[in-house]
């Protein structure tokens, strides 16, 4: 081999190894990311994420329960490790527990049930915080398990904050923190690092819009009041004993939180009502969502069966297993009247009004039905994940809200035109069939979530590219300081200028004083000499 060859075989070389970096990790160094995932739906959405980094060649260690409902112990994407967490205190029956106690809470009037449902969530979220802080503090004092950590050397850490022990193990390692969140704490993940302005911008709970009259705003600001006493007397003193023990003084969950990179915020305004956000904070609603693929086997045969009166696809998420007996009942006799075909996502003893146009299912391939071009309606529990699917597969919706953000979620679909919301509660037979009719007959619903899903498409970069980059810009520059408010780190009295608010106030006083007092002066001199000329 003479010289020429020689270089031509070397920049050849150099070449293909160059080209295979890029394929097997383009952007960014491979990368060691410590992820703590929460369990249920949200891990689902997690998992999306998590599968597209693995593809890319980041390697990938996931904390989950031994006793964890849905992140598997095996996988082909990660590593897992088994810690204490909140799943090993808790079943999914504490969920249909709760769910029947909030069907209760909805007899009561609007005003008063919103209370009375985010009460029930408070008595539930106070124990619970009570359990993670518990799990986090077994984290921290295990000496061997946080070698292990700090060994490991990662170099991002990956968390859904809406349970806070990814946030505290990730900032005691002090690691780049990413967030994969639209809940935190007790509410909507803005009002933790966003203005919030109560005149327009509707808190978690309320199942209010953006257009609010007087009574609205009293209610928003009400429940704004109650969601501070919420985070301050109940949530953060949880954590109060790990922060002393491990942390420097003053750190309490809020500043841990705010000191977080970037936030992967899983909402779109398509969907969402427009408020003022923060520059860390990036858009990802609906990144879960991708293109059907064809059905198959028996349930393909009964979706063709339909004709042209199409399917109507049911579901009701992964916590809540089963309605009240009477309540299915009622779905299942208004369903048998129906011209479509509808395949119902049901566990449990199936209903005896059950008709022979309805077909149930354990397990349905959401994404599939929801995208094939049979389908007319898609009755839900509301959801975040399957509003999104609905939104992205332009199908109306009929909401049956349940637990937590659910009741939110229909309501803003209902605002924009895009579906209607009956409550278990009051469902019957005839007005849940008069629903799924006024949805699947009265083409303005098809109609305004088309323009909803065209909106949500029309997007220079797809919300899942959009994520990666930014977890893998935090890799890139070791976190993104750069882009945190300074306003995260003033105190509360600074941050409303309330500092600066008595200061003019004390000064306007003096003056008012001051010229009140020359006043007198001037006026009893005046005084005296007159009375002296008299």
């Amino acid at each position: 081999m003479n010289l020429q060859q020689f270089r031509m075989w070397h920049t050849l070389s150099l070449t293909l190894a160059l080209v295979s970096i890029v394929l097997l990790c383009p952007g960014v160094n491979c990368s060691k990311i410590l992820v703590v995932p929460l369990d249920g739906s949200h891990w689902l959405n997690m998992e999306i994420i998590l599968r597209r980094l693995h593809s890319r060649g980041h390697e990938i260690t996931v904390l989950r329960s031994l006793k964890s409902w849905y992140i598997p112990e095996n996988s082909t994407i990660y590593t897992s490790i088994n810690v204490r967490m909140l799943e090993d205190e808790e079943d999914l029956e504490v969920y249909n527990r709760l769910l029947l106690d909030v069907i209760e809470c909805r007899k009561k009037s609007h005003f008063v049930r919103s209370f009375c449902q985010q009460y029930l969530i408070t008595k539930l979220f106070s124990k619970g915080h009570g359990m993670l802080a518990d799990s986090a503090a077994l984290l921290l004092d295990d000496p061997v398990f946080m070698q292990k950590m700090h060994d490991a050397k990662f170099d991002l850490m990956l968390t859904d904050p809406a349970f806070p022990v990814g946030v505290i193990l990730g900032r005691f390692l002090k690691l780049p923190v990413v967030f994969n969140v639209r809940w935190i704490n007790n509410g909507e993940s803005h009002f933790t690092m966003a203005p919030s302005p109560a005149s327009y911008v509707p808190v978690s709970g309320t199942e209010l819009s953006d257009q609010m009259d007087f009574a609205d705003r009293v209610k928003n600001v009400l429940f704004y009041i109650y969601s501070q006493i919420e985070q301050h007397f109940y949530i953060s003193p949880a954590y109060s004993d790990v922060f002393k023990r491990h942390f420097p003084p003053g750190t309490d969950l809020l500043s841990l939180e705010l000191s977080a990179d970037i936030w992967l915020v899983r909402a779109d305004f398509v969907f969402e009502f427009p408020r003022p956000t923060m520059p860390n904070v990036v858009y990802i609603g609906g990144f879960q969502s991708q293109e059907p693929a064809p059905l198959s086997g028996d349930l393909k045969t009964f979706v063709e069966s339909s004709g042209d009166h199409g399917i109507i696809v049911m579901s009701l998420g992964t916590f809540v297993s089963a309605l009240p007996r009477e309540t299915t009942e009622a779905i299942a006799a208004a369903f048998a009247e129906l011209p479509q075909k509808v395949i119902w996502r049901f566990i449990g003893e199936p209903p005896a009004s059950l008709g022979n146009n309805t077909l149930l299912v354990k397990w349905l391939p959401q994404k599939d039905l929801l995208g094939h071009p049979k389908t007319r309606a898609f009755v839900a529990h509301g959801g975040t994940n399957g509003m999104y699917e609905a939104i992205y597969h332009a199908v109306p919706v009929i909401g049956l809200p349940l637990l937590f953000d659910q009741f939110d979620n229909v309501h803003r679909l209902k605002a924009r035109g895009a579906a209607r919301v009956v409550e278990a509660y009051s469902l019957t037979k005839e007005n849940f069939l008069e629903a799924v009719k006024d949805v699947v007959e009265n083409l303005s619903y098809r109609e305004n979530v088309q323009r909803l899903s065209r909106l949500h498409r029309d997007t220079p970069v797809t919300p899942m590219d959009t994520g990666i980059f930014w977890i893998e810009y935090a890799i890139r520059n070791k976190g993104a300081a750069h882009l945190q408010p300074a306003g995260y780190s003033l105190p509360w009295y600074s941050y409303f200028c309330l500092d600066v608010a008595a200061f003019l106030s004390a000064i306007l006083v003096t003056v008012v004083w001051f010229s009140v007092f020359c006043c007198r002066i001037i006026c009893c001199r005046r005084s005296k000499t007159k009375l002296k000329g008299e």
